[in-house]
């Protein structure tokens, strides 16, 4: 398998996945007057139709061409008072959510920005936040989900600085992705969020490619950190094919300066892996990794394999357990967004030394999100699950220009 690094290419929306996968919404909600979620026939966003311009990621994604942050103004005045979303009012699987047209924009505190929304993100904790896993530590219902966003500030608070009207950005809009999350997120036209968790969109990724960064990214880095990662040592990567464990191994290897990098996968991503900079890929359906010699300075599970995981650790090393049981020495940790993260990582990525990974799959256009979660939820995920576009008009308008 050959990873794709960069360039340009007319990219049609995703076609549909097999029938197990296709839903149509369910558009009965009582709180909200439902809007028909079919693709406008003349909408140039169409499958059929479709003229947008993004970089082909079928793998692995690196720059396109550089362009200005605010080369398209916005009206800051013509944000509407109702928007868009996919909300759920209850807990439950994929069925839950439904397709509004008249959710109320959120209102802008001092603190924070409007985003115009243009592409987002599906991760793990999304759907488990739907199922009611942490329901005790969440916001109120009904919910607007999604953590990963990329867009545009179309207004901001009086205490922000750093930020303005046009800037193209990137974040994961809720600081704690467990205590307290948002309670209207990223999967509509408009979302609210503090200036401190965003940062610039690197100039050479499109929205897609931004959107897939930045929970996956700050959980990556965060986790290496406080397991003391740092030159010159040594890591392996449970799930490295996945949108965390894709990461890592980019990060241990290029930011880090790893001395040895090993990830596990499936026979049909191993290729992947070796381009993402890992010296060893482990075939787990051929080998168990810790029947192996080797050991390590780190250990990143990012899969729920930490009983095995402690097994081939060097005495002293750590092991950084995202999911399922933890054994000593493993820890876990729930990420805490911060746009300096971003910020100091987007040198990296728009040197192409740390690329977005998304899966062939994506992206899946703003009606077809229920579809979106169904297949993330499959575990098959190569990457990261993006949906995209949400806002059309601001991509016409950066077409026209």
């Amino acid at each position: 398998m050959e990873a794709l690094l960069s360039s340009s290419a007319t990219l049609p929306l995703r076609p549909p996945l097999s029938s197990s996968f296709s839903s149509k919404p369910s558009l009965s909600l009582s709180t909200f007057t439902p809007l028909a979620t079919k693709t406008k026939r003349n909408s140039p966003f169409s499958r059929k139709n479709s003229q947008l311009k993004v970089n082909h990621c079928f793998r692995v994604c690196a720059s396109s061409s550089s362009r200005s942050a605010t080369e398209t103004a916005v009206d800051s005045s013509a944000v509407p008072s109702e928007m868009k979303a996919w909300v759920y009012d209850e807990y439950g699987g994929v069925d839950v959510l439904k397709f509004s047209s008249n959710v109320t924009v959120p209102e802008v505190k001092d603190d924070q920005v409007l985003v115009k929304v243009v592409a987002a993100a599906l991760n793990p904790v999304d759907f488990k936040r739907r199922l009611g896993k942490f329901q005790a530590t969440d916001s109120a219902l009904p919910t607007v989900p999604g953590y990963d966003v990329a867009g545009v500030v179309v207004k901001v608070g009086s205490l922000v600085k750093g930020l303005k009207v046009g800037d193209e950005v990137y974040g994961d809009i809720s600081e704690k992705a467990l205590d307290g999350p948002k309670q209207s997120g990223s999967l509509a036209e408009y979302t609210a969020v503090e200036e401190k968790l965003l940062a610039l969109k690197p100039k050479n990724l499109d929205f897609a490619q931004a959107a897939s960064l930045p929970l996956a990214i700050e959980t990556a880095y965060e986790g290496l950190e406080r397991a003391g990662f740092s030159k010159g040592k040594s890591i392996l990567v449970l799930n490295g094919a996945g949108g965390v464990g894709s990461l890592v191994i980019q990060l241990a290897k290029q930011v880090f300066g790893a001395s040895k990098v090993a990830a596990t996968a499936s026979t049909s991503k191993l290729d992947l892996l070796k381009s993402l900079g890992a010296d060893l890929a482990i075939d787990y359906t051929k080998e168990n990794f810790e029947d192996l010699p080797d050991k390590y300075d780190v250990v990143f599970d990012a899969i729920g394999q930490g009983e095995k995981a402690v097994k081939v650790v060097v005495e002293g090393g750590s092991v950084v357990v995202l999911t399922g049981a933890v054994t000593p020495p493993g820890f876990r940790f729930v990420v805490t967004s911060t746009g300096s993260t971003l910020t100091k990582l987007n040198p990296y990525l728009e040197a192409g030394k740390v690329k977005a990974v998304l899966d062939p799959n994506s992206p899946f256009p703003f009606d077809r999100v229920k579809e979106a979660f169904a297949y993330l939820e499959t575990n098959k995920a190569t990457g990261k699950v993006v949906v995209y576009p949400v806002s059309e008009d601001y991509i016409l308008e950066k077409m026209a220009k």
